[in-house]
Order: C-alpha cells, then sequence, then structure tokens
C-alpha cells in the first residue's frame, strides 16, 4: 500500500493499539507474583467391568500361607480372591450399604462356597471398609485394571 500512494502515507498510519490485556494482566489469571493453581486432578479411572454380590475376608489362620498366584497371604497387604480375574488384577471393592471403598489387588482364587459371594478380602481390606463385625457385606467390584 505504501508503494502506491508514496511513502509519505505510510508514515500517517496511525500504530496499533496496545493489547487490552498483557498476559500477566488477562482475565482469570493469578495476579503477577502468585503461585500457579494447582493443577486439576485426573478422574478415576472408568471400570472395565462392574460385579455384584458378597464379600467375605480370609481368616488369621491363613497369614503366610501361599495364595494361588505364588504369594503369601499378608493379612495387612491390601489383596482379594476372585474365582475369574487375573493375578494382579486392581479393583476397586465399594460396601453397598456405606460408599466405603478400597482398592485391591487380586493374588488368590476364591471364594468357593455360596454363588452370591464374589470376592474374598485380606483383613486389612476389610477393616478398610468396616466389615470385620459383619464378616459378610454386600458390595460392588469395579475391575480397574
Amino acid at each position: 500500500m505504501c508503494l502506491a500512494f508514496g511513502l509519505g502515507a505510510c508514515a500517517r498510519v496511525a500504530p496499533l493499539p496496545p493489547p487490552l490485556h498483557s498476559a500477566e494482566e488477562a482475565p482469570g489469571a493469578p495476579p503477577p507474583g502468585a503461585p500457579p493453581p494447582a493443577p486439576t486432578p485426573a478422574p478415576a479411572p472408568a471400570p472395565a467391568a462392574v460385579l455384584d454380590g458378597e464379600a467375605t475376608y480370609y481368616s488369621d489362620k491363613l497369614a503366610g500361607r501361599k495364595t494361588a498366584s505364588g504369594e503369601r497371604y499378608d493379612p495387612g497387604a491390601l489383596t482379594a480372591a476372585h474365582r475369574t480375574l487375573r493375578f494382579g488384577t486392581q479393583v476397586r471393592v465399594v460396601r453397598v450399604d456405606t460408599g466405603r471403598a478400597v482398592i485391591v489387588r487380586i493374588t488368590d482364587r476364591g471364594p468357593f462356597g455360596k454363588p452370591s459371594r464374589i470376592i474374598d478380602l485380606s483383613k486389612a481390606a476389610a477393616r478398610e471398609l468396616d466389615m470385620l463385625r459383619a464378616g459378610v457385606v454386600r458390595v460392588r467390584v469395579e475391575v480397574l485394571r
């Protein structure tokens, strides 16, 4: 455009106005010098499968015995037994009546009693669900990975 009108026309062009907000003053941005906002936590992983039934827990008499996976049963570990899930699978066990939940790793096979019983929990996992007194509770088992 300057070539068409001569160089003098370009000299009279008004400079661009300054931006409305600098990067530091952008709407919603923290004030200068403030720490950055904390990242939003990732949502809980969606379960690959959901099972409903009853949970029981292991007796202390089994402490130290080998499980079907070859690991020794540790009442203080967050582990469980399931009839068909692969060893190492992590599941979230939710107590239906209270909403309390615990994530456990499958290390053994069972339970083999009533068909309504779908998972046997370690004592530590049962404690997390507050089911030691009840012994058997309704649960939802969410397969995570």
